[in-house]
């Protein structure tokens, strides 16, 4: 038995679908037709490139979205106007390094509009058109093991803030509702649902990074209570759950650590687990699922990052191969696959990995997990 591979969802968008989706965007005006014909073919080529290399499960790389998150706006009323920069606390800590990163047009420039009214779905045709690329490309090469990333309520809340609802409960309740058919529809079409769930690490340092790390657990808690309820319908083998602290180069240091949270994140109902393990703020945190295995679901299959997603080094296979090793000494083989710390395209037109030498760190991957015996 060979060790999977996999990543976490987004990949490089080229620059032409860069700009178009900044058409969308900033309202100016694009054709509609030319626009699916893009993605459509887009769509083809990055699932051709994921086959090429050797990933096992697949994405259509999030191509149509402007971010993981703030694309909701585009398929459900009751945003409008903009939503308050919140830096995360570990770089409000070093302002001329926040500075640095902002001159250099490092920090994405997206709307973030607030929920201003009730949220409803625009019975729009964007998801069927995600859904039918990614079967599409993914049916030309017989594909079958393929994936579909989707926003959290607590994500989204995240990004976009409520100035509507009378409570953060009740904003989590309504998104979670309106979320939820585009949740049973991809699982439904065949394809896995991930579920983007950085509000239970990276909210920690960003809207609730005056509570204590106790409140925050009760806050994170409630974050899942209200997905898992979200997904009542759906089988947790179609399931997976991303938790992540913050794509971006930064000091960290005002992370939860996993041990914290680690609980919170094995009550998720999905089988499947993606995590950060490889960057240097979190690349030890290892022994904490060897410390707590007996944890551990019995249903749980891991899937540490063992790529960096914030820097060009392209991982030795070697390196790679020792970093699946670790979980698997834990698990055991058949409970680990191998991916990324987070996605190479979070969002449109930004990050800090060239997209040539994404696709060769994950070619790094595919060679790192074929070494493990």
């Amino acid at each position: 038995m060979s060790i999977l591979t996999t990543h976490v969802g987004s990949l490089p968008r080229p620059k032409n679908v860069s700009d178009l989706l900044f058409k969308r965007e900033n309202n100016e005006v694009y054709e509609q037709k030319y626009f699916d014909e893009v993605i459509s073919n887009v769509v083809y080529k990055v699932v051709k490139k994921q086959i090429d290399i050797g990933i096992d499960i697949i994405s259509d790389g999030e191509m149509s979205k402007i971010s993981y998150a703030t694309y909701v706006k585009d398929r459900y009323n009751g945003f409008a106007g903009d939503s308050e920069r919140n830096p995360p606390l570990d770089l409000e800590k070093f302002p001329n390094y926040m500075k640095k990163i902002a001159d250099s047009g490092g920090t994405p420039t997206y709307s973030r509009p607030c929920c201003v009214s009730e949220i409803t779905s625009k019975h729009n045709s964007d998801l069927a058109k995600d859904i039918d690329n990614l079967l599409s490309a993914s049916k030309k090469f017989e594909h079958k093991n393929i994936f579909m990333n989707s926003a959290s309520p607590g994500v989204i809340s995240l990004f976009l803030s409520n100035s509507y609802y009378s409570s953060r409960n009740d904003y989590l309740d309504a998104i979670s509702k309106a979320m939820k058919d585009e949740y049973e529809t991809i699982v439904k079409s065949g394809i896995k649902l991930q579920l983007d769930c950085p509000d239970l690490a990276l909210s920690r340092h960003m809207t609730f990074k005056s509570e204590s790390d106790e409140d925050f657990i009760k806050i994170a808690y409630e974050n899942i209570e209200i997905l898992n309820h979200s997904l009542n319908n759906i089988s947790p083998e179609m399931l997976r759950l991303h938790v992540c602290w913050g794509n971006y180069e930064g000091p960290h240091i005002h992370d939860i650590p996993i041990e914290k949270i680690f609980d919170v994140l094995m009550s998720f109902k999905g089988n499947y687990l993606l995590f950060e393990s490889s960057n240097p703020r979190h690349q030890h945190e290892w022994e904490i699922f060897d410390k707590l295995k007996n944890k551990i679901p019995e249903n749980k299959v891991l899937i540490p990052g063992v790529l960096d997603t914030t820097s060009n080094f392209v991982e030795h296979s070697s390196l790679v191969k020792q970093r699946i090793e670790k979980f698997v000494n834990i698990v055991g083989k058949e409970r680990v696959i191998a991916g990324t710390d987070c996605g190479f395209g979070t969002f449109a037109g930004f990050g800090n990995v060239d997209p040539d030498i994404a696709y060769l760190k994950l070619q790094s991957l595919v060679e790192g997990a074929s070494k493990v015996k």
